[in-house]
């Protein structure tokens, strides 16, 4: 579905500036609001593992909260005791590596070869992250898991039943 120019309003208008290197809406509420991103592989001529990027206001400031709660560093305890989710988790990680690869534009694969980012884009995994049993930022975490499926997003519903703001996502 291509990005509508109120598509691109309602962006502006969620995370605060003009949006740069948006290659899709990943992921949208029941009433056409855009919750996720999907982003290019290069945005401004520089490298940007990240290609998912939660958007929604109210999803952002609710994870913003519990990351405060110190809900990073209890997930990474879990995952370092916990061969189940650990597993799971790197699994999602994988899963994010050739799914980004897989979405990437010609364009931005040949700038990244060129430039020789083609080991970082291999070993960057979900946000950005090279250390795959670490947790950078739950907002990343929860994007993913709204498109593609993610057990860190699973646990978040499962603890704060996000999913019940998934529908509630405002344009103004």
């Amino acid at each position: 579905m291509q990005i509508t120019d109120k598509d691109k309003d309602i962006i502006r208008w969620q995370i605060g500036r003009e949006p740069m290197g948006i290659a899709a809406i990943a992921a949208r509420a029941s009433n056409g609001v855009p919750l996720v991103l999907q982003m290019r592989s290069i945005v401004d001529g520089k490298p940007f593992p990240t290609l998912y990027w939660l958007c929604c206001k109210e999803l952002s400031k609710a994870i913003g909260s519990i990351e405060t709660q110190g809900w990073v560093k209890e997930i990474e305890q879990r995952i370092a005791t916990d061969d189940a989710l650990k597993a799971k988790f790197l699994a999602n990680q994988q899963q994010y590596v050739d799914k980004r690869q897989q979405q990437m534009t010609p364009a931005d694969q040949t700038v990244i070869e060129q430039r020789g980012f083609t080991e970082m884009f291999q070993r960057y995994g979900i946000g950005g992250i090279s250390q795959w049993e670490k947790v950078r930022c739950l907002h990343m975490q929860y994007a993913h898991h709204l498109v593609d499926g993610n057990v860190i997003g699973e646990l978040l519903d499962q603890q704060f039943e996000l999913y019940k703001l998934l529908d509630s996502a405002d344009i103004r």
